[in-house]
């Protein structure tokens, strides 16, 4: 398939070039955005597909049809990808738009709107986990040879789509810049319902109680996991090679301890507080 060995570097972060190219990135970082916009920003393996299901239905009032019949990357296109302008809804009151970039990158041109934002933090050590499976899952990211040494990338900002240290700390940064919520893949995990509730409420959205029977039907993981337009079976094994496993494995918290072992768990958390002990993150996860 096109490019699926080609690594695209983009402000000094490395990319799949089968998804970006250097005239995408570029007009990511010129997008113009409108007031009405509504931008889901993470980090990968933190809860996207997740919140682009909730926010699908909750702008569809909890009918659950266009989840169920649009795939997630139509719904919710991803702004710094190739095919973001075919696909993206531009007649729709409030645009869905995804994206993985750092806020040093995204965050000066969202500045110059009132485009909603949605932030999704998850748990580092969860994170690594799951993007360690995805990287054998997805053949235009690069072999992780061995969960140690992707590991060890990690930590040091190797891998594709660089740091999450940076790219969480960059958003936190936002809070006095943008219209900006934050929300942790725990809290979805934890409390679904409350979730829906304030996210209804920062989006302005009169939530009825059918939609929030809707969406806790249609957003569990086990729903989701089951739909194809959610969890990427759609995509062909040339792209991902469906027998190392699903793109929604688990959709579990604390998976990380099955992975860990004492030596990984004791680096990770010296530096876990090297990068984040002055930061103002209201962590809804447990490091131990």
């Amino acid at each position: 398939m096109e490019r699926l060995e080609v690594t695209e570097t983009f402000a000094g972060i490395a990319l799949p070039g089968h998804l970006h190219t250097a005239e995408s990135l570029q007009f990511a970082t010129k997008f113009p955005f409108r007031d009405t916009d509504v931008v889901i920003v993470t980090y990968p393996k933190s809860g996207t597909t997740w919140m682009q299901e909730i926010l699908t239905l909750l702008y569809s009032g909890g009918d659950a049809q266009p989840a169920k019949t649009i795939p997630n990357w139509e719904r919710a296109p991803w702004l710094e990808q190739i095919h973001f302008r075919s696909s993206l809804r531009d007649t729709a009151t409030h645009r869905l738009i995804t994206s993985h970039l750092p806020a040093r990158v995204l965050g000066p041109w969202l500045q110059g709107s009132k485009a909603k934002v949605i932030y999704v933090a998850r748990n580092p050590k969860d994170v690594v986990v799951s993007y360690y499976h995805f990287h054998r899952l997805a053949k235009f990211l690069p072999d992780p040879v061995s969960f140690d040494a992707f590991l060890q990338q990690f930590l040091e900002g190797k891998v594709h789509y660089g740091s999450w240290f940076e790219h969480v700390k960059g958003w936190l940064g936002q809070r006095q810049l943008l219209d900006i919520i934050y929300i942790t893949y725990e809290e979805l995990h934890k409390d679904l319902r409350g979730t829906a509730q304030r996210l209804s409420a920062f989006l302005g959205i009169t939530l009825e109680p059918q939609t929030l029977l809707a969406l806790e039907q249609h957003c569990s993981f086990a729903a989701m996991r089951d739909n194809a337009m959610a969890n990427y079976t759609l995509i062909p094994p040339e792209i991902m090679d469906h027998s190392q496993g699903r793109f929604m494995r688990k959709g579990v918290v604390g998976d990380w301890r099955s992975h860990f072992s004492p030596p990984q768990n004791a680096l990770f958390d010296r530096v876990y507080h090297e990068e984040m002990h002055d930061t103002e993150l209201s962590a809804h996860w447990a490091m131990v």
